[in-house]
């Protein structure tokens, strides 16, 4: 099992490392130094990089997750930290395949497009959906930490 908490853990931190360097770093630098078409273009690049590893990672944290809840003999017998880190993995799971379908899909046509008011738009709304998201990726993880050990009572 430690092999899955390995990969669990690493999906996570890509996932959760990606989303903190994106919003805290790149987003203010890409504003600070670039207009309006050149940052589109560059959040368009970006995310098609990002996502292809945020599919991976969150395919990983599901399957590991999933077969560590199968190993401790289900859902009734899992500690009270894993039904949270469930709870807010699905959550954020579902807000990523919005942000991907509703949100990155038209936000690439409009930048191919060259509409830049319409993708500047979307990007808003993606700026904060991943503020979201990223807020919910830093409490599991410190519901992950604090129930490891032993903060959570059964």
């Amino acid at each position: 099992m430690t092999l899955f908490k390995l990969i669990h853990l690493i999906s996570a931190l890509i996932w959760v490392g990606g989303m903190f360097f994106a919003y805290m770093v790149l987003r203010p630098a890409a504003v600070d130094v670039l207009q309006p078409p050149e940052r589109l273009r560059l959040w368009d690049n970006v995310f098609h990089r990002f996502f292809n590893w945020v599919w991976g990672a969150v395919g990983l944290i599901l399957v590991t997750g999933f077969y560590m809840i199968y190993q401790y003999g289900g859902m009734a017998h899992t500690p009270s930290f894993v039904h949270i880190m469930l709870l807010l993995g699905l959550v954020m799971t579902g807000i990523y395949v919005y942000v991907f379908f509703a949100c990155y899909v038209p936000f690439n046509l409009h930048v191919a497009k060259e509409q830049w008011k319409d993708a500047g738009e979307i990007l808003g709304k993606i700026r904060k959906l991943v503020g979201l998201n990223l807020s919910l990726g830093l409490i599991t993880v410190a519901v992950a930490v604090i129930g490891v050990a032993g903060g959570f009572a059964r």
